[in-house]
């Protein structure tokens, strides 16, 4: 028998997922948002759709196949219910971003921004579009009736096709009209505006050519997800097989996995439901209906072609990162670093000053080594450039890439090979364990004296999505640090997970029995009549011994706030179980991304940032870093930052007791604040004055919103 789970304050990961994507999608239909960013959270709200399918409904499919019988641990379900409890949740959910792309889609066409179908076309634009499909598309297409000589073909996960039902002779048939995914996703009218038409909308409109010898009876449009969560470890190695070239053959394994999901675009009849979800081995609970376009990817395509004063009046205000007001621009960073610890806060900070670190160590004399983690790399990356740089100045180069990221591993594959070649020595990791942490050390000898210095960050090295993502770059010089550092790549280069560390906290070894540790701590405060406070910062909170850690410093008394972006297993707000706990979660025209630990009030909180979420797979099956803030001048920056995190009563939605999210309360008179607004106007305000100053110097200045730090940090 399966052991019996308490879940009185806990709820089921995927249904909070499902929360959290709804979440995304109220911000297309915010009258404050710009209408196209709308469209573009819209899409943002599908890929994240698709992704929750063919990963977490995937694994959870690959579960109810297995002999061995599984319970979730937050909500005590077995596979088969959850999968029941998603397919009950989801349609609802594609009627609502129907409702939402419809809204979206009325008040873009007032703006001349207008997503045509082809039976609106006068008769100048239906020769337009004919052309176009005659010497673009139909020459890429290859059109099938499915019959004993041609076998249901095998569609790609996320594809595009047309299925139609034909008729010839009074004989019935059907067919498919694959769309392969090279093709352009929209033609786009030679009008004044942005006029424009769905490819797939065009192939279906014009069906009838490709099957001239037939009678179409129906025709629709269709999406196969496909499990994508396969693991590089569950397969068969060859004999001398490298890492890298076993990595290949997975990702092609990949795109051929057991369909997960079905998603019709039209009018679809029960005969051709029937025969795709026989061919396709799907129920019908597997399959979704949709009045809106199944891929949306095409909206951050169109973004480039808006009209200026379009994009000016239906975008965002562009924002430029800034240069650090700590940092002198026009000086070697090198120098500056090892005079004092500094904190970037992408995007509002550009990525601009690690590089340049980066950079002028690839050709320091004193520079003998850089050693640095990578999971995520942008596809155009200059980091790999100075790293490449460094190794070919005689510098000893270490990268530890991890082939594993998911939908990144040949990204991955491509940047270690450019790598290997410029002479840096890759590791790839371990078995069972993906290294997730983001560390870069480098190691200097000055006259006879070592040197490090460290980079600690909370996302990714990779240069687009740092102007999208909110994260955090600690620099630092701090030997304490630069000695674990050290340790930390000699524990890596020699397999050793279990590394001992004085300062770092890092998984899988140590990192969760410290925030343990450190939550123990708090209690035991409370207990003794001293103050006490726990900050936590991270995008999922799925562990299920840190849960009941958390609920424990709630029922000893212990006010617990916790930032948690997406997934939140624990329910805040139980009485005499979490009603300590305050659970909220911003989502905004930028990524949270950060991950801060905090522990303790005033001046003796112990402060972390890392790359760990509270999940399962971080805490025990990655390698993950948390560093200690230790600097002065970057504690009050980052508790500053909390401050605002938690003043926001414009995005921050708060969690509620069932589960769902509630906007801020917000005491009459008081500001309205959007800490993303808030930290874009800071960092340009403080970049302005540090140009007015001949040498820049970290001047935090107190936020102008309501301070809410005193009920947090402060005794």
């Amino acid at each position: 028998m399966p052991k019996k789970v308490d879940t009185r304050y806990t709820q089921e990961r995927e249904l909070s997922w499902l929360r959290f994507d709804k979440r995304v999608m109220e911000e297309a239909q915010d009258e404050s948002v710009p209408l196209f960013e709308r469209l573009k959270f819209l899409s943002i709200f599908t890929s994240n759709l698709d992704e929750f399918f063919m990963i977490r409904v995937g694994s959870i499919y690959d579960m109810t196949l297995s002999k061995e019988s599984h319970v979730d641990s937050k909500s005590g379900l077995t596979p088969a219910e959850q999968l029941q409890a998603i397919f009950q949740t989801v349609p609802a959910l594609y009627k609502q971003r129907d409702k939402a792309f419809s809204h979206l889609d009325k008040r873009l066409r007032a703006c001349n921004i207008c997503c045509l179908r082809p039976d609106e076309l006068d008769g100048q634009e239906r020769k337009q579009a004919e052309r176009w499909l005659r010497d673009v598309i139909f020459p890429m297409l290859s059109p099938m009736v499915i019959n004993s000589h041609h076998p249901f073909p095998h569609l790609p996960s996320k594809s595009l096709s047309v299925a139609l039902i034909l008729r010839r002779e009074g004989e019935r048939c059907f067919a498919l009209i694959p769309l392969p995914k090279r093709l352009p996703t929209f033609f786009q009218l030679k009008e004044q505006g942005l006029r424009y038409l769905l490819t797939e909308q065009l192939v279906m409109a014009y069906a009838e050519k490709l099957f001239s010898s037939y009678q179409v009876v129906e025709k629709c449009v269709i999406s196969v997800t496909r499990n994508a969560d396969i693991s590089p470890e569950d397969e068969d190695y060859d004999v001398g097989e490298s890492f890298r070239a076993h990595m290949l053959k997975v990702l092609k394994k990949r795109s051929r996995l057991a369909p997960v999901r079905l998603e019709i675009q039209g009018e679809c009849s029960d005969e051709l439901v029937s025969y795709l979800c026989q061919r396709l081995e799907l129920s019908r609970e597997q399959v979704f209906r949709s009045k809106s376009p199944l891929a949306m990817g095409y909206v951050y395509a169109l973004e480039g072609k808006l009209p200026s004063e379009s994009a000016a009046a239906l975008c965002y205000p562009k924002y430029v990162p800034q240069w650090p007001s700590d940092l002198v621009q026009g000086e070697k960073l090198i120098p500056q670093v090892l005079r004092r610890d500094t904190l970037l806060f992408y995007p509002y900070h550009s990525m601009d000053p690690f590089l340049k670190l980066v950079k002028e160590a690839a050709s320091d004399p004193a520079v003998l080594s850089i050693k640095i983690t990578i999971y995520r790399l942008a596809s155009t990356a200059k980091l790999v450039e100075y790293l490449a740089a460094a190794a070919e100045n005689g510098k000893d180069v270490t990268v530890l890439m991890e082939l594993r990221a998911r939908f990144d591993e040949q990204n991955n594959i491509n940047w270690a090979e450019r790598l290997e070649e410029a002479g840096c020595t890759l590791l790839y990791g371990f078995e069972h364990f993906k290294v997730h942490s983001k560390i870069c050390l480098i190691t200097r000898r000055e006259h006879a004296h070592i040197q490090h210095i460290t980079q600690i960050g909370t996302g990714n090295y990779n240069e687009k999505t740092a102007k999208l993502y909110t994260d955090f770059c600690l620099m630092t010089a701090n030997p304490v640090i630069g000695a674990d550092a050290a340790a930390f790549f000699q524990n890596m280069s020699t397999s050793d997970l279990n590394g001992d560390y004085s300062h770092l906290l890092v998984a899988p070894n140590c990192l969760k029995s410290r925030l343990i540790a450190l939550i123990d701590g708090e209690i035991a405060k409370a207990k003794g009549g001293r103050p006490a406070r726990i900050f936590i910062k991270v995008n999922s909170v799925t562990d299920r011994e840190l849960i009941d850690k958390l609920a424990e410093a709630s029922q000893a008394g212990v006010p617990v706030t916790m930032n948690v972006r997406g997934i939140c297993c624990l329910r805040p707000g139980v009485p005499g179980l979490t009603d300590h706990i305050r659970v909220f979660s911003i989502v905004g025209r930028f990524l949270e991304h950060p991950r801060i630990y905090a522990f303790g009030a005033g001046e003796e909180t112990k402060l972390y940032i890392g790359s760990a979420d509270l999940m399962t797979r971080n805490t025990e099956r990655r390698v993950e870093i948390a560093a200690p803030v230790l600097d002065p001048d970057v504690r009050r920056q980052i508790l500053h930052y909390v401050e605002v995190y938690c003043s926001d009563n414009v995005k921050a939605r708060e969690l509620q007791v069932d589960g769902s999210y509630l906007p801020m309360p917000r005491e009459e008179g008081a500001p309205a604040v959007d800490a993303q607004e808030a930290f874009m106007a800071e960092a340009v305000r403080d970049a302005q004055s540090s140009q007015s100053r001949p040498t820049a110097h970290s001047q935090h200045r107190p936020s102008p919103v309501r301070s809410l730090l005193s009920r947090l940090f402060s005794r």
